[in-house]
């Protein structure tokens, strides 16, 4: 039977082809230009070449056969729906060359505008428009482009001449040169490009458009774009779509211009009417941050046609996405036009009460509000921030006021540039990078900043979108300060000077820049876990009442538990007022410190029976009082308390330390006995590699009478809680259990202790027995080892270091900042659990261990049990817990509830 052929790829869409849910294919720009189509608005026709496009070029080098033609066609469609020809006749067609890929890389990709301008379509241009001016201005602007975006020539180059070229006429921005002056920059720019490529400016009208698409392809994998895939985590084979869109021009007067509108504050998430706009300029001088905008609402004043029209695009289009939506706007002679629509991003705060809202509004449910937030941006609300205006600034001083672009509080040293900025922060100093505008080339520097001030540009400048989506404190706008990048000074309006290294506070809530540090007071959220705000008072801050709406509908929905990882009854105690639901990792090591070290030493030297008894003796009642602390803490929730893990050396002296006091005092006739003695048990116990040596349950089964001691103290402690009348829930965990028959022999002592405290205090316990599964054989032979225990608790930073064959503490400090540069790692294994690695065997341990025993219950302890994507893997597997320290349990709590939402 003849088999049908296949159909050819589709590599080109028009607007009207597609619809939002094509982001895969379209990009998010090309996907939501198709909808607004769709939907009626109005868009300037164009089409879209899709990512397979772009993945196929940048596989091979170029394009796909077909690719040409599909342009050419679509091509041809378009000039004949607009009645011109691109580039040519007395009335041109032009075209602007757009990125979008699936997810928003703000600035991080390639445009050029203005597609078809040549030395002949210019004057055709000025003819039709009417304008000589404004068709030279836009030749200037798409030779620049061209020349930074597709020809690769320095961007500084171009603006030192326009900057010369204003200067020459006295002219305060680029609107104030006359045709002339603009006619002879274009001449200036041609020999640039001359100069630097040893070829003219393309005349062509249709080169000019295939060239600035494959830059386009290209800019897909430059070294900013793969930078933000990274911190962002983008897949980085995604590819990204090209748009084609026939121009409209906000620079033919002052009754054009264009702007950007969010249907709420995407700082605040506070309804109204927010964005920016700017008479008479073209898209990319909003973005740019180049000249200073006036808010939206100015508009109503300057074109109130446009603008009614506006809002009410605004409201259709937040009704049918049904969340913030961000839109770019161009109006051309009074007429409007939509450039792009997209999910807005928005600071954490927003996120929060934009979510209630669309609940309140009926947009959206209770559900998919969970699904609107995520943890990242609870912890970013989770962090202080300055106090009121008239609080305490410690001698701090006003110095200047911006454009609140992105809340926060940030205090630093500033630095002028993005190479400073990461030197500095790698070397340990807080920093915030000073800019008179960010552009996409400053993104390692606004990653390793504390925050950013600039003296340009608005709310929807690229510093103040990077900012929020980074969660980083942005002041924009800061008019009144001058930046002088050269002389590394910062200036205020009453001539204070800020050097390089002097200390700045920048508040992003209000837009106020601070010299020197100001205190800063514990954020609302953190006020609301502790227990110290009432979210349900009159006067409840609105993100307070937010947050606590969403965390409640997520306890309702999640169906994992939370617990923390608490040492101590004060450590247990916030995390109860935070929401824990038990301790699932109780670390004993750690009650070992400080002045018990003498005691433990004391049982590492002890060479007879009687002497090792005397020292767990003397341990045994300190064990039992932090014991018997934490369980009150966490009454009637389970405390799973891991017996010791460490190696013994660990609490004794440094080796090499130890030796060259003992070799001195020995030189000096004044050797210490005790402290030769102590020489020998460090050298005794030193180990290559200790994290695979003596510890966990090795040590429990070398020391005779350690975990017996630990099992009594802990049982003695419930029996003390239960005869004051409380409800002691302990677990006891044995660690690092590599085979079952380790366990079975630990849990065999440490029951017949539990019967004789029971026996001797007349009580039943109730304890339980479990291990944790942090060695590959404990995963692959789980099956086995469930039927010696009553829980798994899975330790997955011991399980990923040994899966990975990593020591982190040495890892981290040498090549790991080399995998994350060369996208081995897309984030830390250590940060975001190993889903196909250590999470196989996760399953895998899950699996077996509830074949052989179905009530086993599971948890996990290492810190994944805090981190967003990793709950949510935990959720999936099954377990019953997740644990993490007291600080993070909140994140926890909302992202097992989104999992289960």
């Amino acid at each position: 039977m003849d088999r049908e052929p296949s159909a050819p790829v589709k590599f080109v869409y028009d607007f009207t082809e597609g619809h939002k849910d094509l982001k895969d294919l379209l990009g998010g720009k090309g996907a939501n230009l198709a909808e607004m189509t769709r939907l009626g608005l109005p868009v300037p026709p164009g089409f879209t070449i899709t990512t397979e496009a772009c993945r196929a070029y940048l596989e091979t080098g170029d394009e796909p056969a077909a690719l040409r033609d599909e342009v050419s066609a679509h091509l041809d469609a378009l000039e004949r729906r607009m009645g011109k020809r691109l580039g040519r006749g007395a009335d041109p067609l032009l075209v602007s060359v757009r990125s979008g890929a699936k997810f928003s890389m703000p600035g991080m990709m390639d445009t050029v505008l203005n597609i078809g301008l040549s030395d002949e379509s210019v004057e055709a241009l000025a003819v039709q428009a009417g304008d000589e001016r404004f068709a030279w201005d836009s030749y200037r602007r798409l030779i620049q482009m061209f020349g930074e975006t597709v020809l690769g020539i320095d961007g500084e180059l171009f603006e030192e001449r326009l900057e010369a070229a204003k200067h020459a006429v006295g002219a305060v921005s680029d609107v104030d040169l006359p045709a002339d002056g603009l006619r002879g920059l274009v001449a200036e720019y041609k020999d640039l490009v001359l100069a630097n490529t040893g070829r003219p400016f393309p005349q062509e009208p249709r080169e000019q458009l295939d060239l600035a698409i494959r830059a386009v392809f290209d800019s897909w994998n430059g070294e900013r774009a793969r930078l933000y895939r990274r911190q962002e985590r983008i897949p980085q084979d995604l590819g990204t779509a090209v748009n084609v869109c026939s121009m409209v021009f906000g620079n033919l007067g002052p009754d054009s211009g264009t702007g950007v509108a969010f249907t709420r504050d995407p700082a605040s998430g506070r309804q109204g009417v927010y964005g920016d706009y700017l008479q008479n300029a073209q898209g990319e001088d909003v973005v740019a941050g180049i000249r200073n905008t006036v808010p939206l609402a100015e508009l109503e004043r300057l074109d109130k046609n446009s603008y009614d029209q506006l809002l009410a695009i605004m409201e259709k289009l937040e009704n049918h996405y049904r969340d913030l939506c961000d839109i770019e706007f161009t109006i051309e002679r009074g007429t409007l036009w939509m450039l792009q629509t997209r999910v807005g991003k928005r600071t954490a705060a927003a996120a929060f009460r934009i979510a209630t809202q669309l609940v309140d509004q009926g947009l959206i449910d209770e559900a998919e509000a969970l699904q609107r937030v995520n943890g990242a941006q609870l912890a970013q609300l989770m962090f202080p921030h300055f106090g009121a205006v008239d609080g305490d600034r410690s001698g701090a001083s006003e110095v200047g006021r911006g454009i609140a672009a992105s809340p926060g509080a940030s205090v630093g040293a500033v630095v002028f540039d993005s190479t400073t900025a990461v030197e500095w922060a790698k070397a340990g100093r807080k920093v915030i990078l000073v800019r008179r505008e960010t552009n996409p080339d400053d993104l390692a520097g606004m990653l390793a900043a504390e925050g950013i001030l600039t003296s340009r540009g608005g709310k929807t400048s690229h510093a103040a979108v990077v900012a929020r989506g980074m969660g980083k404190t942005c002041v924009c706008g800061a008019e009144e300060l001058t930046v002088d990048v050269k002389a590394r000074t910062l200036t205020a309006a009453d001539g204070t000077v800020l050097n390089e290294g002097d200390v700045v506070s920048v508040d992003g809530t209000t837009g106020i820049v601070y010299r020197g540090e100001v205190p800063v007071v514990p954020s609302p959220v953190v006020e609301y876990f502790e227990g110290r705000l009432d979210p349900e008072a009159e006067d409840a801050d609105d993100l307070v009442r937010a947050v606590h709406r969403l965390m409640s509908a997520a306890d309702r929905a999640r169906r994992m538990r939370v617990r923390a990882n608490a040492d101590t009854a004060e450590d247990a105690a916030r995390a109860r007022r935070f929401g824990a639901e038990g301790i699932g990792l109780c670390r004993t090591e750690h009650m070992f410190l400080g002045d018990r070290r003498e005691l433990v030493e004391r049982l590492i030297l002890a060479e007879t029976e009687p002497e090792q008894t005397a020292a767990l003796d003397a341990l045994l009642p300190l064990q039992r009082a932090d014991f018997t602390e934490l369980l009150e803490a966490m009454d009637g929730l389970p405390v799973t308390i891991r017996l010791l893990d460490p190696p013994l050396h660990e609490f004794l002296p440094d080796l090499t330390e130890l030796s060259v006091r003992v070799a001195v005092a020995e030189s000096q006739n004044n050797g210490d006995a005790s402290q030769t003695r102590l020489l020998a048990a460090v050298q005794r116990l030193h180990e290559q590699n200790p994290m695979l040596g003596l510890r966990g349950v090795r040590l429990g089964l070398v020391v005779p009478g350690l975990f017996g001691m630990q099992v009594r103290a802990i049982a003695q402690a419930a029996a003390d809680r239960r005869a004051a009348g409380g409800d002691p829930r302990g677990e006891i965990m044995i660690p690092l259990v590599g085979t079952v028959q380790e366990l079975e022999i630990v849990r065999e002592d440490a029951e017949r202790v539990i019967a004789e405290v029971e026996r001797e205090r007349g009580v039943e316990l109730g304890l339980t027995l479990g291990t944790m599964i942090e060695l590959p054989r404990a995963a692959l032979t789980a099956g086995q080892i469930a039927e010696s225990a009553d829980f798994f608790s899975f330790g997955t930073n011991d399980l990923t270091q040994t899966v990975w064959g990593f020591s982190r503490d040495d890892v981290e400090a040498s090549f790991f900042a080399a995998y994350l540069e060369k996208g081995i790692f897309g984030v830390s294994p250590f940060e975001t659990i190993d889903a196909d690695g250590v999470g196989s065997l996760v399953r895998a341990a899950v699996t077996a261990g509830r074949a052989t025993r179905p009530d086993l219950k599971l948890g996990v302890c290492g810190e994944h049990g805090g981190d967003p994507e990793s709950v949510h893997f935990f959720h999936d597997a099954g377990l019953d817990y997740v644990s993490c320290s007291p600080f993070r349990i909140p994140v926890a709590r909302l992202e097992a509830g989104r999992a289960a939402a």
